[in-house]
């Protein structure tokens, strides 16, 4: 082989070697800048424009009452949203494995439940600093007075050779099987999924099963509404608990320890605390209908709803979300404007839809449809978006559709998309001048409250996602 062939092979073995070196330092950086990403997870929340909590549905942390979506983790969620400066959504399920799925694949940012702090929950998250404290007790029936009871356990090492129920979740893995230990091995531990700790409650309280492992703190609360029951013999001592974010959530871990410092000590931790966890008005709850863990229903009129809102394609549940906004489903209201009935419309538009203020119930909601078709027809088709015309006809329904027509023309003119709502049309709508309704759009006078769309839409449909979250 030649001198020159030598050191072609050379040169060519030095440059091959130095784009491999360049490839692998490219790879790297990619693969750093990749983790930094998705550890990133406060910017991911802003630049999506909204937080995504994981929560289940429950007696205390989220719930409905009559129309009011409610719960210990929906304040202290919602708190956290507006120090983020983002609106809240949701996810629910009472199956924890799904809740963990949607975390483990970034299709969610936290759960928002009071998960036990303990080494087999760190291998799935990364817990916040504790919220509080409880202990696990035994939900059975009361012992009989006055004669002896077999079935009654006032120690675990007593525990029969029987079934202990309890609901899936594998930060409670190491618990279950020490309470299984220390009955003897004679407990047949059973873990139920898609079931909620008031549900194993109420089946001790009606002898369907005998016995149920439940927290304390929610155990004592039911325990005033089943009056038979017996939850004081501890199966665990008091542990704390916790939120969890993904393990690749750092930046979200840090900001939700920042915000939950300052929320403990400003003491409206405690206070949101013994709202939900020493409110007597709870078991008030249980007898009501219109509770969403123990019934199905918003209103008295969700059937009438149900039965109207065929002639128009909006989910029921948006139209009463709709009807809580406007009268808080109280009959008989009239406001400072003369707007009448459950759906608040004014006279002239009553009157133009056959309603007066001798309408039955049924005539008001019907009359209320039509006039929200009404609307949706006098909508440019132009607006294709099926979510963006939901915006559009419920601002129209609250300041009257010239308004939105007359704003949507400024939002144009300035450089806005006049097809969209959020941060476009809304906002030279609620910069209109009072004085001047032709005023320049960056004008930074604003409608008096009557007039006002600010919170109305936004509000509607936020508590639309909470019905759909909680009612069927």
């Amino acid at each position: 082989m030649s001198t020159k062939t030598k050191k072609s092979i050379v040169i060519r073995s030095v440059l091959w070697g130095l784009i491999i070196v360049l490839i692998a330092i490219w790879v790297t950086r990619g693969l750093f800048h990749y983790e930094e990403e998705k550890k990133d997870a406060i910017r991911r929340i802003r630049e999506r424009g909204y937080l995504i909590a994981l929560t289940d549905q429950n007696t205390l942390d989220y719930f409905l009452y009559r129309g009011e979506p409610m719960g210990y983790q929906l304040a202290l969620l919602e708190s956290f949203a507006e120090h983020l400066g983002v609106p809240l959504k949701i996810i629910c399920s009472n199956t924890f494995s799904t809740l963990d799925y949607y975390l483990r694949n970034n299709a969610a940012d936290l759960i928002a439940m009071n998960l036990p702090v303990n080494p087999e929950g760190k291998k799935h998250v990364q817990f916040s600093d504790p919220f509080g404290e409880t202990r696990l007790v035994m939900v059975q029936q009361a012992k009989h007075a006055g004669r002896k009871d077999s079935t009654y356990i006032s120690a675990l090492k007593d525990f029969p050779r029987d079934t202990l129920y309890a609901t899936e979740n594998y930060c409670f893995s190491t618990f279950y099987h020490l309470i299984y230990r220390q009955s003897g091995r004679k407990a047949i531990l059973k873990e139920i999924q898609g079931i909620r700790q008031e549900e194993l409650i109420r089946q001790v309280s009606e002898g369907k099963i005998k016995y149920a492992i439940c927290q304390e703190n929610i155990a004592r609360v039911c325990k005033r509404f089943y009056r038979n029951l017996d939850v004081s013999l501890v199966v665990y001592p008091h542990y704390s608990f916790s939120w969890g974010v993904a393990h690749a959530s750092d930046t979200l871990l840090n900001e939700l320890n920042q915000w939950l410092r300052a929320f403990k000590s400003s003491g409206k931790l405690k206070k949101n605390y013994l709202e939900y966890f020493d409110n007597q008005r709870i078991i008030n709850f249980f007898q009501s209908d219109y509770f969403s863990i123990t019934g199905c229903c918003l209103s008295p009129y969700d059937k009438i709803i149900r039965e109207q809102s065929k002639v128009f394609p909006w989910d029921w549940r948006l139209i009463t979300s709709l009807v809580y906004q406007e009268s808080n489903f109280r009959q008989g209201q009239t406001s400072t404007r003369n707007a009448i009935g459950l759906m608040q419309l004014m006279p002239e538009t009553a009157a133009k839809f056959g309603i007066d203020s001798l309408s039955s119930t049924e005539q008001q909601i019907a009359g209320g449809i039509r006039y929200l078709r009404y609307l949706d027809k006098q909508l440019p088709e132009e607006i294709t978006d099926p979510r963006e015309r939901v915006y559009f006809v419920l601002a129209s329904y609250n300041v009257g559709i010239g308004r939105v027509i007359m704003a949507r023309e400024k939002a144009e003119k300035y450089g806005k998309d006049k097809n969209r709502w959020n941060r476009h049309v809304d906002y030279y709508l609620l910069r209109r001048s009072q004085k001047d309704p032709h005023a320049p759009a960056d004008s930074t006078d604003q409608y008096p409250v009557d007039y006002k769309t600010d919170g109305f839409v936004d509000d509607i449909v936020g508590r639309y996602f909470h019905y759909r979250n909680l009612i069927r």
